[in-house]
């Protein structure tokens, strides 16, 4: 089983688009089976909410399937747990760092580092423009899994 978990700042944008996403394009490609994805944020500003509308907008608008959740917050124990901990931004790799106390084991990564960029994505609860954090995390999220099929 492989284990992602994709963290932005408060779980109902970036996060969870990312988390649909990615749930989308292994049931496409049959590996289902062989992931267990989540996602969650760094902060506890936004926890027991829904995802975003704009977001649940945009899913629906692409055809990818969601269902309601509440965000919640990273822990220190997810480490352990998980394989991948994917940051939508360096501010929350910062921050998963401070939460789990560092990452020795280098699971601690940016999403659109695997399509060979090493950028943010930017945060549609501050730019408005959901259709550009579409554009990059599903971006980083075909990378992501090109990568990890293989395993």
């Amino acid at each position: 089983m492989i284990k992602v978990l994709f963290v932005c700042h408060g779980n109902i944008c970036r996060s969870p688009m990312a988390e649909f996403v990615m749930k989308e394009i292994v049931r496409q490609g049959g590996d289902a089976e062989r992931f267990e994805i989540a996602s969650c944020a760094v902060s506890r500003e936004e926890i027991g909410n829904d995802v975003h509308s704009g977001t649940r907008r945009k899913l629906l608008e692409m055809g990818v399937p969601f269902e309601r959740r509440a965000a919640v917050q990273l822990t220190h124990a997810d480490y352990a747990h998980w394989d991948w901990i994917i940051a939508m931004d360096t501010a929350n790799v910062r921050g998963i760092e401070r939460i789990t106390g560092g990452d020795p084991a280098g699971k601690i990564r940016l999403l659109l580092e695997f399509a060979g960029e090493r950028r943010s994505i930017a945060d549609p609860w501050y730019t408005g423009d959901f259709d550009a954090t579409y554009r990059d995390v599903l971006r980083g999220c075909k990378a992501l899994y090109a990568v990890l099929k293989k395993e």
